[in-house]
């Protein structure tokens, strides 16, 4: 009989892959954040253009320093009230208080419903908290408003993983790589996911 699973584990491994994937401003103090572009179709068109141009990326590093800039982007979309909003439910993330950080994301969504990085953020909060399935659902609200965002496929690859979903986690993760093809370990984990989907790996 296999041994059940550890679901502490799963979780403080779940924290940890939503930690790595919060928006990266909410980490970097001012002088160190990308320039802002002046308005919201701005921000939109020059995301759009790096979006274009990131599965051409030569190599790990350049595709990096596209996706980051991609990501500082849809974070400026935020509003300043919201913003403090997601900074304090990052901190609660980083406090393993995700219960807490749910309700910071729910009442950035009720202020700003098509910033789809709160949706971002909320998914990963309800991951940490064992909510599978609300956390996926909220990860396809980001996809509504972002379809390109390869980091709500690649997060939705992990947590499909973990529901059993081995096809759906393939997909995710190869729309994802398509995406950004350059994403460290990406061509791994394709790897592993094929396996476990065709049923040559576990």
């Amino acid at each position: 009989m296999p041994p059940a699973p550890d679901h502490g584990a799963m979780r403080a491994g779940l924290l940890s892959l939503v930690l790595l994937a919060l928006p990266p401003l909410l980490a970097l103090p001012a002088a160190a954040q990308a320039p802002r572009p002046a308005t919201a179709d701005a921000r939109g068109a020059e995301a759009e253009r790096l979006l274009d141009a990131l599965p051409a990326a030569p190599d790990e590093t350049a595709g990096a320093a596209l996706a980051a800039r991609i990501r500082a982007l849809w974070a400026q979309g935020a509003s300043p009230a919201v913003t403090l909003l997601l900074q304090r439910g990052h901190r609660n993330l980083e406090a393993e208080a995700p219960g807490e950080a749910v309700e910071d994301f729910d009442a950035a969504l009720t202020l700003q419903p098509g910033h789809a990085e709160a949706w971002l953020m909320r998914a990963q909060a309800l991951a940490a908290t064992g909510d599978m399935q609300a956390a996926m659902s909220d990860l396809q609200q980001v996809l509504v408003l972002q379809p390109r965002h390869f980091v709500a496929l690649t997060l939705l690859s992990s947590l499909r993983e973990q529901v059993g979903d081995r096809m759906g986690a393939l997909r995710a993760m190869e729309e994802a790589v398509s995406l950004h093809p350059t994403m460290p370990g990406a061509a791994a984990r394709l790897r592993v996911l094929h396996n476990k989907a065709h049923g040559t790996g576990t």
